[in-house]
């Protein structure tokens, strides 16, 4: 299918969210959140502490274990003219591990608030470590239309991972229109963070607490991690009225033979903790696909947009995981690393890996809404009414829904 043939009319995934029902702040204890449960086309209300008895018996979740960056730094020109820098994914070098491990320099591609006040030069921070002085510098090195690459060097002997540690701020949702409060740096990390490459949380995960966790264990559930750095992108709207116009975000991946092994085992068990969680195991089908018809996942070549919906039907869950355990066996290889723009739309998407998801309320609008509805098809607006009816907050800090299709 031509992607100009693809249509999805945004307005029909619209509903009305008023403002006092997306929660600025989360509750005092993560597991208190209330849980919607959709099984098959019933739903009923239950408490996040008691998902353990709306999961099959020895269900596998699955956890994306990134954390969240304190990615908005806020300096000043010599003018004294305020800028904030949000930075979203490393640029030289590329990669996240190394650029937090850099000395002295690093370049990032960032958002920059208050860009007219900054036409060249360069902007900075004075700041003190280790009871000594020492500056930041940053100049923006090309100029793009959203995003810019900035160069930044340090006089600190320290890397620019413990640079953002001791300068940034928490890069809260746009949406909770406030500043970022010193609450915000623990709870809008999951428990289980430990990767740094975000600037949003995976917020299905925020409700799990190590005493939940541990409890599901001794009841027999397994747990298992992946680890996709959120980019800014997911907080986008849809604006053009064909969803399928959209140009999604590009998103970086990760995941262990280890790991794809026990899920192999526990195919058709498989939850899914969070839309990125989705999105990492469903991205998995691509790099399977790919090794079926070449030989190799080109884990180079980005997963596209579109890449999944032109995988035979009969390329099943356990056929996907079976392939990437076999040629990273053969190959010597212990760690995926990709990077995905998987968009899952009620246009004919199947879900391979997946078989249950656990979620927040999203956006209207939004293309993570268009996800729950290529899950749950049109049930999605008996799910967000009956969430609207019933006191359920929504948004990051909100509660949580556990979807089950058979």
């Amino acid at each position: 299918m031509a992607i100009m043939e693809r249509h999805i009319d945004i307005n029909d995934f619209n509903y009305e969210l008023p403002d006092e029902r997306i929660a600025k702040f989360p509750l005092a204890e993560r597991s208190k959140s209330k849980l919607l449960v959709y099984d098959n086309g019933t739903i009923e209300e239950s408490r996040f502490e008691n998902i353990a008895s709306h999961l099959p018996e020895g269900a596998m979740l699955v956890f994306n274990n990134t954390r969240v960056v304190r990615a908005r730094m806020v300096m000043h020109k010599a003018s004294g003219a305020r800028i904030e820098v949000f930075c979203l994914e490393p640029h030289r070098p590329a990669d996240y591990e190394r650029a937090f491990a850099e000395s002295g320099e690093s370049e990032w591609s960032c958002i920059v608030g208050n860009l007219k006040k900054w036409k060249e030069g360069e902007i900075g921070i004075d700041f003190e470590l280790d009871g000594e002085a020492h500056s930041l510098r940053a100049e923006i090195v090309e100029r793009g239309t959203r995003e810019h690459i900035v160069r930044f060097r340090w006089s600190a002997d320290c890397t620019f991972g413990e640079l953002l540690e001791t300068l940034g701020r928490i890069p809260i949702p746009p949406y909770l229109n406030r500043e970022s409060e010193e609450i915000d740096n623990t709870r809008y990390q999951t428990v289980y963070a430990r990767y740094e490459g975000s600037v949003a949380a995976p917020t299905a995960g925020l409700h799990f607490t190590p005493e939940l966790i541990e409890t599901m264990r001794d009841r027999g559930f397994g747990f298992e991690e992946g680890t996709l750095h959120v980019g800014a992108g997911t907080f986008l709207p849809v604006k053009d009225d064909n969803a399928a116009d959209h140009a999604m975000h590009t998103e970086h991946f990760s995941i262990t033979r280890t790991t794809i092994d026990n899920l192999l085992k526990n195919i058709g068990r498989i939850v899914a903790v969070g839309t990125t969680s989705v999105r990492t195991l469903e991205s998995l089908a691509a790099l399977a696909w790919r090794i079926k018809q070449s030989g190799t996942p080109d884990v180079e070549r980005v997963v596209g947009q579109w890449e999944l919906y032109d995988i035979d039907e009969a390329f099943d869950g356990e056929s996907v995981l079976k392939t990437l355990s076999e040629y990273m066996a053969s190959n010597g290889i212990e760690q995926l690393k990709a990077a995905t723009q998987i968009m899952i739309t009620p246009l004919g998407y199947r879900f391979r890996v997946v078989k249950y998801i656990i979620t927040n309320f999203h956006q209207p609008k939004s293309t993570l809404l268009l996800l729950v509805s290529a899950y749950v098809g049109g049930d999605w607006h008996r799910i967000y009414d009956y969430a609207l009816a019933n006191g359920f907050r929504f948004l990051s800090y909100g509660d949580s829904s556990l979807l089950k299709v058979e």
